[in-house]
């Protein structure tokens, strides 16, 4: 239970470093607009990839059979 909470408390920090890098990424002016698009749209491309990934191995797992495990 303490290690999901750990992980948690983890991942909140991760995202709140993440979120504030980004927004002082994407809202400099001394990059150029079209690179801030680019990273942007690379970006959404990537969580994208990782969204597809994990519903395709959640629903891997759902059939998954067993049948030949001895119980």
């Amino acid at each position: 239970m303490w290690q999901n909470v750990a992980f948690t408390l983890i991942g909140i920090g991760l995202l709140v470093l993440i979120g504030w890098a980004f927004q002082g990424f994407f809202t400099t002016s001394d990059i150029p607009l079209l690179i801030r698009v680019a990273v942007g749209v690379i970006g959404v491309g990537v969580l994208l990839l990782i969204i597809v990934a994990i519903r395709d191995r959640l629903k891997k797992d759902d059939k998954e059979d067993f049948k030949e495990v001895d119980r």
